[in-house]
């Protein structure tokens, strides 16, 4: 498939390399797992918080101002972004309990509570003619939320499985490592911002670095610990088909609420790509700080991997196709 066909699908170099980086940390898993001569997983956290300091240099003020005027798209967003997700995945927790999948569903339920990602959803509204003010508004603010909010609810899981626990020195390594950075850059705003937004494709490839390192790194301690043995090939496909299965249900039911508040088109597009969409930026950085155990680490990332995947390939046709409607639906208005 040509290059430029693929990207329109979302099959970028970046997910290849993700799948790159896991094949090399299964047949060379020492290299993450060794701490001399230098320590790659330490490496990633410091990249953590560059990241969130170049995500605020980014972060505009004015173009956060003009999108908070759409107060009930907002709402609609963040409630299904940070209610509706979890709730959906809650009670299927019995039939896994207790069984060998359950670190699997833990995995799902952590991908559940995640908040939205930024640049792919402001990417894909754009495409499909939506409201992109309340686009980048709802992106942003839900990755601040999300450092409050999805400790909360993984707390209610992990605090009873793992005794190393601390719901408040978890938030307080977060809002260490991403919260102050993203601070930090929304006050240089006004005098890097410029340079920030000149130079943002580089600093997205930074990004793609060091999530792919916390990738490598992370799949690297559960194969050497031996932590995939017993999930089969056939597991995997259904956490697949789960995933597209869970992001169709959110879609169908975000669209339902947008005709039920009446949002005209523009609304319903920014709710629809925001609302559904999860991040894998917080997915992978947020894992660091969560799960204290290192060995799980891969197989917690292992549907937040898929669901990204699958996310980006589903909505960029989505987006497209709905361009095109909309195309076509004008060039009809303008020849009668």
């Amino acid at each position: 498939m040509p290059r430029g066909k693929a990207s329109r699908f979302g099959l970028d170099w970046f997910l290849l390399a993700l799948i790159g980086v896991i094949v090399l940390a299964y047949l060379w898993p020492q290299l993450g797992v060794d701490r001399e001569p230098i320590s790659l997983g330490e490496i990633a956290g410091y990249g953590v918080s560059v990241i969130f300091f170049f995500y605020g240099l980014r972060l505009s003020p004015e173009k956060l101002k003009v999108g908070l005027s759409s107060w009930r798209l907002h709402i609609v967003v963040q409630l299904c972004t940070f209610i509706l997700f979890p709730l959906l995945m809650l009670p299927s927790h019995t039939f896994f309990e207790g069984s060998k999948n359950e670190l699997l569903w833990l995995g799902t339920f952590y991908l559940a509570a995640l908040p939205s990602t930024v640049s792919s959803s402001v990417v894909m509204v754009s495409i499909a003619g939506g409201n992109i003010p309340a686009a980048i508004f709802n992106a942003s603010i839900s990755s601040l939320i999300g450092i409050f909010i999805t400790p909360l609810w993984m707390g209610l899981f992990l605090e009873a499985s793992s005794e190393g626990f601390d719901i408040w020195s978890i938030m307080g390594k977060l809002v260490l490592q991403v919260l102050l950075p993203v601070i930090l850059g929304i006050v240089l705003h006004r005098y890097w911002g410029n340079f920030a937004e000149k130079n943002k494709s580089k600093m997205r490839v930074f990004d793609q670095i060091i999530i792919l390192l916390i990738v490598y790194t992370s799949f690297c301690e559960s194969f050497a610990r031996d932590m995939f043995s017993g999930y089969s090939i056939g597991t995997l496909f259904i956490l697949g088909a789960t995933m597209v299965g869970l992001f169709f249900l959110v879609y169908g039911l975000i669209y339902i609420l947008s005709r039920l508040f009446g949002f005209n088109r523009e609304d319903r597009i920014t709710a629809i790509f925001c609302g559904s969409k999860k991040s894998l930026v917080h997915g992978t950085v947020m894992s660091k700080v969560l799960f204290p155990d290192a060995n799980m680490v891969g197989i917690i990332l292992l549907p937040i991997m898929i669901y990204h995947a699958l996310q980006l390939l589903i909505a960029s046709i989505i987006s497209q196709r709905m361009a095109r409607k909309e195309g076509e639906k004008s060039g009809m208005q303008v020849a009668s």
